[in-house]
């Protein structure tokens, strides 16, 4: 039998995700991070993207996060962000009305925070189309 890991996958709203998993990936602010049982520990955080989490049955699950921060414990990893989402549940309309308005802001911007926070709603909205695609990718859609 695979070895596994507990991972819980949490927002402000309300626990996305538990149970185990034999591999866990996640998009780190240095880059993509491939998890595995017995994992050093560590602590770092998380950019807008997509976690995939492979079961002990081989099949993979995908979710949306917003950003946050990733905690990880040789049986453990714990995912806490803002806003986490199943890929399945996103909405793809609204994310491109986000993208849209998002590069409207950042032509029209007034001040450096406008700029910034624009800059951030764009990668938010990007990061879930990428996980919409990558989900239908896997899905033959």
């Amino acid at each position: 039998m695979a070895m596994t890991m507990h991972v819980d996958i949490v927002s402000a709203e309300a626990e996305i995700f538990s149970g185990p998993a034999h591999m866990v990936f996640a998009p780190g602010v240095m880059g993509e991070l491939g998890i595995m049982p017995r994992h050093a520990p560590l602590l770092t955080r998380l950019k807008p993207g997509e976690v995939r989490v492979r079961t002990p049955e081989g099949e993979e699950e995908f979710f949306y996060v917003s950003g946050g921060v990733l905690e990880v414990q040789p049986h453990s990893i714990t995912i806490l962000s803002d806003t986490a989402q199943r890929a399945k549940d996103l909405d793809e309309a609204a994310a491109l009305e986000a993208k849209h308005h998002a590069e409207q802001r950042l032509q029209d911007q007034v001040s450096e925070f406008d700029y910034a926070q624009a800059q951030t709603e764009l990668a938010e909205a990007m990061a879930q189309l990428q996980a919409i695609q990558k989900l239908r990718k896997k899905l033959g859609r």
